[in-house]
């Protein structure tokens, strides 16, 4: 008996079924329209009402800005995690890791080969066609797969830590523009009460030059003294204006966004017990962003040495096949093929040699990056140390200026001395008040560069953790 197969019917099926069967995905454009990004950046608001909800998300107790009306350290921290571009990038490289688990996971698909044939010798056959059909089914050996597994897993973990690295410096840049905006103001404060008492020197010197009482030099000293006070007082404002655009800046939003913002630029008078002790020293030894990040690059970098180790043993191939006549003859065929490369020229050195350099220099890295830490913890304690043990002699400084301030004033009051004498005694006082300032911004910059070293609280690991987890699962910004 004979029968015709359609062949084009046959193939387009096979197609059909094939394409669907892998559930293929579909391409979508997102082209980037740098003008409408612009726009997005320019419109960021602290009001916005994603962030809103962010801010609920992840506050606990901590006040609501919403309620209270003034932004704190932690609340703008937040609101960086929320709109900050460095994240978004270390972020988007984390789901870039996340997705390669996913192709390391994946088996290899069989592949079907149909190689139809026209003979015309075939005696009493009414068709000339043969149709050989051929399976290629690949079986990994050596648990390649499993392989491949394990050193994504180790990638993605790796470009997770590095996500919390990136919070951490988004933290630190948050708080190095809160405290530097906070000792703008005060300095403001300060240059504004200096040059009323410049001026007021320079007023009485004038009455008493009219009144022949001193010479003209005394009162240009008076007067280059003012001019100066006055380019100090426009040099501070400036540095404030600066500073609240850095602050922006370190948000990841536009300057407007903060410009009127209240701000409760409180920080830390005392270094937290925590930040002192050799268990903190320990733990950041064993537990920073970047350490464990490093660990899991090292780890990486063997699960891959394993894997080229793995494919010394090469992969098996099944070819079972058919061969249909299509006529009279009766001389259909099947055949089971194997295929096994012979690693006979190369057993896969040169990777392994590679894999094998790979994960040394992720331990010599492991092992720069703890001697670092090291460094940058001892430099910090060191800094800090003496940064408080200079604002404590400026506040013995401080505290006998106010004191001779007082004494001069009772004196005035007693008939003792004028008022140029207790100006004199203010504007003393005014100088070394602008020096503790800047004291005590040498000594929160040195406590702040601790716990960067230390990152401690330890709060903000676990919150960045939190956060990334939320962002990772597209549920929030």
């Amino acid at each position: 008996m004979s029968y015709r197969l359609p062949i084009r019917p046959l193939l387009v099926s096979v197609v059909a079924l094939a394409g669907y069967a892998t559930g293929c995905a579909h391409y979508q454009p997102q082209p980037v329209s740098p003008a409408q990004t612009a726009a997005q950046l320019d419109n960021r608001r602290l009001d916005d009402a994603g962030l809103k909800q962010f801010l609920a998300q992840n506050l606990g107790h901590h006040p609501d800005p919403a309620v209270t009306g003034e932004w704190d350290l932690k609340t703008l921290t937040l609101a960086a995690f929320y709109y900050h571009p460095d994240l978004a990038v270390a972020r988007a490289e984390w789901e870039v890791a996340a997705g390669g688990i996913r192709t390391a996971g994946a088996r290899p698909n069989p592949s079907i080969t149909a190689t139809p044939g026209y003979d015309s010798g075939i005696p009493d056959n009414f068709s000339p066609w043969l149709i050989p059909v051929t399976l290629d089914i690949p079986i990994e050996t050596a648990g390649k797969r499993g392989k491949r597994l394990a050193e994504a897993e180790k990638a993605a973990e790796a470009a997770r830590w590095n996500f919390v690295s990136a919070a951490w410096q988004v933290r630190s840049h948050v708080r190095a523009s809160l405290l530097d905006l906070r000792m703008a103001g005060r300095r403001t404060d300060l240059q504004r009460q200096r040059l009323d008492l410049q001026k007021e020197i320079v007023r009485r010197l004038e009455q008493r030059l009219a009144a022949g009482d001193i010479a003209r030099p005394e009162l240009t000293v008076a007067q280059i003294a003012l001019n100066q006070a006055r380019m100090d007082l426009a040099s501070v404002e400036a540095q404030r204006a600066q500073a609240r655009s850095q602050l922006a800046e370190a948000l990841g939003v536009g300057r407007e966004a903060v410009e009127k913002l209240r701000l409760n630029l409180a920080l830390p008078q005392a270094v937290p017990e925590a930040l002192t002790t050799p268990e903190a020293r320990r733990k950041a030894l064993q537990g920073r962003a970047d350490i464990l990040g490093a660990l899991a690059d090292y780890a990486a970098a063997e699960a891959d040495l394993n894997l080229q180790v793995a494919k010394q043993y090469p992969d098996l191939h099944l070819g079972p096949g058919y061969a249909w006549n299509n006529g009279n003859a009766g001389d259909s065929q099947w055949s089971l093929g194997v295929t096994l490369e012979l690693p006979i020229l190369d057993q896969n050195q040169g990777p392994i040699a590679e894999a094998t350099a790979r994960r040394k220099l992720a331990g010599a890295k492991f092992l720069a990056l703890q001697a670092q830490v090291i460094a940058q913890i001892d430099r910090a304690k060191a800094g800090l140390i003496a940064a408080r043990a200079q604002l404590q002699e400026g506040k013995e400084l401080l505290e006998q200026s106010v004191r001779q301030e007082q004494a001069i004033k009772a004196q005035v009051e007693a008939g003792a001395a004028d008022q140029s004498d207790l100006l004199g005694a203010a504007l003393a006082g005014n100088t070394i008040r602008l020096a503790q300032v800047d004291g005590e911004a040498q000594f929160q910059s040195a406590l702040g560069a601790l716990e960067d070293a230390l990152q401690q609280p330890a709060e903000w690991n676990e919150l960045a953790l939190k956060v990334s987890a939320q962002e990772l699962k597209g549920n929030a910004p």
